[in-house]
Formats: structure tokens, sequence, C-alpha cells
């Protein structure tokens, strides 16, 4: 037996939500490198053609769609226009997200909304969008990004934090209701990943020290290191191949070890 064959997703359909740049672009670009057909999703026209022009670069034929993910007849129709021009979708990576680092007291209602919906409407959506078809193919593979805030709290962060909870017990019913029909449902949870987004706080200060939050996420992590983009690729293939056919319902971690750490002592 080959195990390395379990690994491959050769002739798959890969729709990854919010793939233009960042988290979803390196999970797209791994799938692409395993063998997948990528098509992606984002919000404007301008943040789909950015990201074709950046895949066509990297010698990658995606696919890219003009989608606001909350909105249920457009995913519908993207899903349909999907399974016309490319096939049926095998993986789904619901990786379109926002987060607001506002402290509660100071954060609207419809700002509290807009996260939820976001982070954990949408991925409902999309997900109810691709299953039937799943079933009628006989297999399917559905991952969720997740966070760390899965599992814990921290200040500003009141309305992620809840999405994310609620994505992560999302993951599971979506296993419960359909792993009969062999369609595996799990998440990955990123720890602090060196975006372009959180540039800022890797920042060097002017006398050279580290930026203070940047001390704090290294000092946290036993790895004692930021991940990267290219962290995440092994655990998203593996999710998405054969090789996790009996894997369902599970929050995989990536995070360097933060979850498993208190902290040195003082």
């Amino acid at each position: 037996m080959d195990i390395l064959k379990n690994f491959s997703l050769e002739g798959k359909v890969a729709l990854v939500t919010g793939a233009s740049y960042g988290i979803g672009y390196a999970i797209a670009s791994a799938y692409a490198s395993a063998g997948a057909k990528i098509v992606f999703c984002d919000i404007k026209q301008e943040f789909v053609d950015k990201g074709l022009a950046s895949y066509a670069a990297d010698g990658i034929d995606a696919k890219g769609y003009v989608c606001d993910v909350t909105k249920e007849d457009m995913v519908k129709d993207m899903v349909q226009r999907i399974e016309a021009e490319v096939g049926v979708i095998d993986i789904l990576v619901n990786n379109a997200g926002i987060i607001k680092r506002i402290p509660m007291l100071e954060m609207t209602a419809d700002e509290f909304r807009q996260v939820i919906d976001v982070d954990l409407n949408a991925p409902f959506i999309v997900a109810k969008a691709v299953i039937p078809s799943m079933i009628k193919k006989g297999h399917g593979k559905i991952i969720n990004i997740c966070s760390m805030m899965s599992e814990l709290g921290r200040e500003t962060v009141s309305a992620y934090a809840a999405a994310k909870g609620g994505l992560k017990m999302l993951t599971r019913n979506i296993c419960s209701e359909y792993g009969e029909h062999n369609i595996q449902c799990n998440g990955i949870g990123p720890g602090y990943i060196a975006t372009p987004q959180t540039a800022p706080l890797r920042e060097r200060q002017a006398d050279g020290s580290r930026h203070p939050f940047d001390q704090f996420i290294v000092s946290k992590t036993p790895a004692a290191r930021w991940g990267s983009p290219e962290d995440l690729m092994g655990p998203a293939v593996f999710l998405a191949s054969d090789a996790s056919d009996f894997v369902n319902g599970h929050i995989l971690y990536v995070d360097g070890g933060i979850l498993a750490y208190i902290g040195k002592q003082p």
C-alpha cells in the first residue's frame, strides 16, 4: 500500500472562501500542489482579481468568483455556477472571516451581529449549499477555519470568540448529521500566524525591541515563534484527503502549543 496516495487530491474540486491572500491562499495553494482544482471567492471583484493574479504568478490555474458569503441566494448561485463550470465541490474550506477588536461595553449590537454573520452564519450557509451534492456523490470534506478563540476568551474579541466557539460546535453538528453520508467536517484552529494583517504587531520598536504583543505571543508559545501560513498547509491537506476519512468532528489546533501551555513562572 502506498500511503502517500491517500494524501493526493488529484481531480478533486476545492472551494476556499476568502482565499485571495493570507491563510486561505496558502491552503488553496497546498491543495493545488496536491492535485486539486481550485475555486475561490471573495467579496469584491478587486480582491478576486488580485487573487487570480497571485495564483497565475504561482502557476496555479484557479477560478475566482465574487460572492458575499453571508447572502444565501448569492452562495447558491455561486455553487451552481461552480458545479456547471468546474464540477461538484469535493472540498469546502470556510475560511472567510473578520474580527473587530472592540471592548464589549463599547461594541454595538450591530457590530457584534456583523462578526457573527461573517464568521458563523456564512459557514452554515456555504456548507448548506454544498452538502446536497456531496450526499449525491457519496463523499465530501468540509473544513471550518476555527481559532484558539474557539476555546479561549480574551479582551476586546467577544464577538469573534462567540462566533468561533459557535463554529466549533457547528463543525461537530455537521459531523453528527452527515457523517453517515461519508462527509467529514473538521476544523483547523490556527494560532497566531504571521500575515500582512498581523505585521504591525510584529514590527520592531524604535529602540529595536519587540512589539509588546509580539513579546507576549512568543512567550506564550512553546515553539517560541509565530506560525506561518505554510504551517497550515499539511494539516489542511490531511483533512481534505482520504487519509482523514475516519476523522470527523475534530478541531485540529495548529498553534505551536499555546493551548497546551500555562506559561513560564514569572
